[in-house]
């Protein structure tokens, strides 16, 4: 989640983190490797069936199962970290060229082979809005984590992103001219509706969302990450912030307010 003005380098001791996008200290690390067992011989990937049985075993105590549980998850959910080798086993091969850092905020640990960050995948642009709905936030991400590599693959997410976002507000997220119409019709900030037809005509209005245009480029991606954002902001954020606030005023204003409201409504019924 770097946001770019100081990128991760394995030439520096400090720059943003790959994983959380603070600017912080980064403690380096070498590898060993010793060989995997004649009888394995493959990498021990502990999975559901190994949670399961760790989790009906009577014969470890409460602590060291939540241990080996918290172990598993970490596996599973493709982390990089260091479990300390109880067997004492001596280390003789050193692996050249492969290094962690590991960022004194987060604590999370980032892979290196020479100079190459390549985990977590290097993200480009904005970081989502804090309000996105998650399913449309993972879009943004994995538009993040692949705009470097594949721009055009960037650009199909983020307009598919757009069509889910228009779902969310409540629009049928099939068509988004349709749906930028109904938007207006229902009041939608002049300003807001521009974005949206921005995301709708840049690169080729003719493009389906999800689709790839041969014509999109980093460029265009970028500017998506930002139209997503301002979109989810005008429509998710403020109106968020705005009830927050009016949720904050005394019980009794709040109902004359009501009040008001009503009796408004009322006189123009008259």
């Amino acid at each position: 989640m770097a946001n770019g003005r100081n990128p991760p380098s394995a030439t520096s001791t400090a720059f943003d983190c790959p994983h959380c996008g603070a600017y912080t200290t980064q403690n380096w690390s070498t590898l060993h490797a010793n060989a995997i067992d004649s009888e394995s011989r493959t990498p021990s990937l502990p999975g559901e069936e190994e949670k399961k049985s760790v989790q009906a075993t009577k014969e470890v105590g409460p602590e060291e199962k939540a241990h080996c549980i918290e172990f598993i998850e970490r596996i599973q959910a493709g982390l990089v970290f260091l479990e300390r080798n109880a067997n004492g086993v001596m280390l003789r091969n050193n692996v050249q060229n492969l290094h962690l850092s590991n960022c004194f905020n987060c604590r999370q640990f980032a892979v290196w082979v020479h100079e190459r960050l390549v985990f977590p995948p290097e993200r480009a642009g904005d970081l989502p809005n804090a309000d996105l709905p998650a399913h449309i936030a993972h879009d943004f991400e994995e538009a993040r984590s692949i705009l470097n590599e594949s721009p055009r693959g960037a650009a199909a997410l983020l307009r598919l992103a757009v069509q889910k976002l228009c779902a969310f507000l409540g629009e049928d997220g099939n068509n988004i001219d349709k749906d930028i119409a109904s938007l207006v019709r229902k009041g939608l900030n002049p300003l807001v509706q521009k974005s949206l037809d921005v995301v709708r005509v840049v690169g080729n209005e003719a493009v389906h969302p999800g689709v790839l245009d041969l014509r999109d480029d980093r460029d265009t991606a970028l500017q998506l990450l930002c139209l997503v954002n301002l979109i989810s902001e005008q429509l998710i954020s403020h109106p968020k912030s705005i009830q927050s606030m009016y949720d904050q005023l005394p019980e009794s204003k709040r109902q004359a307010i009501e009040a008001r409201n009503k009796k408004a409504l009322g006189g123009d019924k008259k």
